[in-house]
């Protein structure tokens, strides 16, 4: 791989965010808003840590500084990010609960608050405290800077070389009576390996990693199959699926593919899923709903008569979460914008035979469409035989 890996995200960046937070919020009614969803702080402060029962907050005030608030053993850790006010907490669940804390040590009279759990919730109205749901930071996440689209190229290019083990590597491993697991395991190596060799210690702290399913013959009728011991043969099909973080930032590539020969069946699967990718990527536009982009889509192979054979929409956003608002699906109301980062995920699914999914991830421009997964751009149909 020759391509220049991105960097990450700067701390001029972070503060342009919390910048545009509180232009938004002086156009509403709050006076500023507590951060407890794990990706709206890490997408305002840069702090990446483990989410577990001890909440992590930031509080953006309409004007002025932010405040991350951590429990104490993570005090060292906060210090590392760009935040000039850390406040601490002793321990959870703690005689006051730390929401409460938070929201108290915040003295915003008109509160937003991006998300709760029922027992926050209680505990906040025990308390007395008055909150607002708000998805100011959300939305924001929705479009992404120009930085951010280069972390999801670069995943999506280390994507693409997983898929690019798969095909160099499966035919072996399964002639030689391996299974479903031995070739997502050689594949995921691989690709960890060059991962490493490209980015060094580049990314230390943010997740970076490659994560992927590989499911054949009728265990590819499965949408969320586990890969397991089955022994793949001739004429089998193989769907992977190939997920990767760089910088925190995700993008997807995946490919079926098959062992031997396609047949006349498999061949019009396969190009009905090409045929259905190529439709949802050309009305995936600025201004379209995504409601309307699964449709498109999806009608393709309703036209080819698998639609008996459709388990899910045609994609979802992906940035900090790899499946995250909006969504190209029933309900996805959301008018497409340029900036904004969306999977392309035809699937065909024949209970007790077999199944077909493709993956690309797609870069809306005002224009037109990118699309930084090339697996499928530079592999036929014909040429993913293993």
């Amino acid at each position: 791989m020759t391509e220049t890996p991105a960097t990450p995200i700067t701390d001029t960046e972070y503060r342009a965010r919390v910048a545009a937070v509180q232009h938004t919020l002086r156009g509403s009614d709050l006076d500023g808003v507590l951060c407890l969803d794990f990706h709206d702080v890490v997408y305002l402060t840069g702090f990446f840590h483990s989410p577990n029962e001890r909440p992590v907050g930031c509080f953006v005030p309409t004007e002025g500084d932010v405040t991350l608030y951590v429990p104490l053993l993570e005090r060292e850790h906060a210090a590392e990010t760009w935040i000039a006010r850390i406040e601490t907490y002793e321990e959870f669940p703690g005689h006051v609960h730390p929401a409460v804390w938070m929201a108290q040590d915040a003295a915003a009279e008109r509160l937003g608050v991006d998300g709760l759990e029922l027992r926050v919730a209680a505990a906040l109205e025990a308390a007395g405290v008055r909150i607002t749901l708000t998805d100011a930071v959300e939305r924001l996440r929705w479009r992404k800077s120009a930085r951010e689209l280069d972390l999801i190229r670069t995943a999506a290019r280390f994507a693409d070389r997983c898929l690019e083990h798969v095909l160099q590597q499966a035919g072996a491993i399964a002639s030689s009576g391996g299974t479903e697991l031995d070739i997502l395991a050689a594949a995921l190596a691989g690709t960890e390996s060059d991962m490493r060799d490209a980015l060094g210690t580049t990314f230390d702290g943010t997740p970076t990693r490659v994560v992927g399913s590989v499911h054949t013959g009728p265990q590819a009728a499965l949408p969320h199959g586990r890969p397991g011991l089955r022994r793949p043969g001739t004429g089998d099909v193989l769907i992977a699926g190939i997920g990767v973080a760089i910088g925190g930032y995700h993008a997807e590539s995946g490919a079926t593919f098959v062992f031997g020969r396609a047949d006349d069946d498999q061949r019009r699967c396969l190009l009905a899923a090409e045929a259905c990718d190529r439709e949802a990527r050309e009305a995936c536009r600025p201004g379209v709903l995504g409601e309307d982009v699964n449709e498109a889509g999806l009608r393709v192979l309703r036209d080819a008569g698998l639609g008996g054979h459709i388990r899910h929409r045609i994609g979802h956003g992906m940035g900090l979460q790899g499946h995250e608002s909006p969504w190209l699906a029933p309900g996805g109301t959301v008018p497409i914008a340029a900036g904004m980062v969306f999977s392309n995920e035809p699937g065909i699914y024949r209970p007790g035979v077999d199944g077909y999914r493709t993956i690309n991830t797609m870069i809306v421009h005002d224009f037109h469409v990118e699309v930084p997964s090339r697996f499928q751009a530079t592999h036929a149909v014909e040429q993913r035989v293993l």
